[in-house]
């Protein structure tokens, strides 16, 4: 078991779906006994940055199809985003989205409400007992969920109830980019100029003007998917219970550089862009030293098809939810991070940082969330195992070192060696606060 900075060989008692009971031996009866001799019991990945595009945009994935390919990499609980169609900007759309998670979701979930110009009103009126955050795109959006109205952003940093999630990049100066390069290469714009059109400038400008802000209203701020290392500056180390301004990284730019696009183009082209190897690197050690708080995906599935178009045809996003857990394995493999590091980052302080109720950590009276790996089984990343609805994966042809084996959510085994258990309903998260 790795569990609080601790690996200890244990054994685990799971009663009416949560954990009863934690000993180096526990001699009881048991309707089924798993036997997990030479695996190792982490607790679930919970992911507080998901796309998984219901309603409207499900020719790319849906909460069934994306959250089943999430139970099989060991994630059991999500926090997904509000731009879909229609996107999630009143307490009604989310209450629709919720119902639509108890019928689908494979795992626990959670759904963030969006901000906008004009609904400060709605942000006021949200739960925080059943709500995960407050998402604001402080740059590029589509329709109506860009907020950048000085007045609509200062309201709904004072006056949200709940964390507040960042997307930080500052429009004018990426469209000044795009101007440039469309000047230069017209449409065909090499992939490798992601990086330089999504430049470092916009998201350190966006990101420190979010930082002041927050610290100029105390709002509790999360800033999502940090990319280069000037920003890292604005964030502090130490225990996350201590801070109301906290950050994350993500897989995808833990794992690759600009190196990556000659050989991947668009298949990594996303918002905020994938950048030099000595930012990824800095990126690495600020979730080392706890400057990153927590890891999470940003998973977000395009089509095929849509991929293979011209840089300013081809959308922004890579699916990855059921990689993640495995690639940050092999990062572990690498001596990147330790393996208490990544749990701590990627399912303890995702549970601190939401305060989310008794998931999270493997402790007696907790809900079993539970994923068992087989650390030196290998595996090779290919399409006929792909469960993504959009079925491609930027690992594609890559053999992991590990391999995830089982999946509890709730205290039941739902995957189990490539197979799925008969569809039970995660359960919506509830947070503490």
């Amino acid at each position: 078991m790795v569990n609080e900075g601790v690996q200890a060989v244990v054994d685990v008692l799971i009663e009416q779906g949560r954990i009863a009971k934690i000993a180096p031996q526990i001699n009881q009866a048991a309707a089924q006994v798993i036997d997990a001799a030479g695996l190792h019991l982490l607790p679930g990945m919970i992911d507080d940055q998901v796309h998984f595009r219901e309603p409207g945009l499900v020719s790319k994935g849906d909460i069934a199809s994306e959250s089943r390919a999430a139970l099989a990499g060991g994630t059991t609980s999500y926090m997904e985003m509000p731009n879909v169609n229609p996107p999630t900007i009143s307490l009604a759309a989310l209450e629709a989205k919720y119902a639509l998670g108890a019928q689908k979701s494979w795992v626990n979930y959670s759904f963030y409400l969006g901000a906008t110009n004009d609904n400060v009103d709605e942000v006021r009126r949200v739960n925080p007992r059943d709500v995960c955050g407050v998402k604001i795109f402080m740059g590029s959006s589509t329709g109506n969920m860009l907020v950048d109205h000085e007045a609509a952003l200062r309201a709904i940093f004072s006056e949200s109830p709940i964390l507040i999630a960042t997307h930080c990049e500052d429009t004018p100066m990426i469209k000044a980019q795009e101007a440039l390069y469309r000047e230069r290469y017209g449409d065909d714009v090499p992939m490798s100029a992601h990086p330089d059109i999504r430049c470092r400038e916009a998201c350190y400008k966006s990101s420190s003007m979010a930082v002041a802000l927050a610290k100029e209203t105390g709002a509790r701020l999360h800033v999502l998917h940090i990319t280069t290392a000037e920003e890292l500056a604005l964030f502090e180390p130490g225990p996350v219970e201590n801070k109301r301004i906290t950050a994350e990284a993500c897989v995808h730019h833990l794992w690759f550089s600009d190196a990556d696009y000659e050989r991947l183009g668009s298949l990594i082209k996303c918002n905020p862009a994938v950048k030099a190897q000595s930012d990824r690197d800095a990126i690495r050690q600020a979730v080392i030293d706890g400057r990153i708080d927590v890891i999470a995906t940003d998973h977000a599935p395009h089509t095929w098809e849509e991929k293979q178009q011209s840089y300013f045809a081809a959308p922004s996003g890579l699916p990855q939810v059921q990689q993640s857990l495995t690639a940050l394995l092999d990062l572990v493999h690498q001596g990147v991070f330790s393996l208490e590091t990544v749990v701590d980052r990627f399912s303890h302080n995702v549970a601190r940082l939401y305060q989310v109720e008794d998931r999270g950590f493997i402790r007696e009276g907790y809900w079993a969330d539970l994923v068992l790996v087989d650390m030196q089984r290998p595996h090779l990343d290919d399409r006929a195992h792909n469960l993504y609805k959009c079925q491609w994966s930027p690992w594609e042809g890559h053999t992991f070192k590990s391999s995830v084996v089982k999946t509890l959510v709730n205290g039941r085994v739902m995957y189990d060696e490539g197979r799925f258990a008969e569809f039970v309903p995660g359960q919506r998260l509830l947070f503490s606060r």
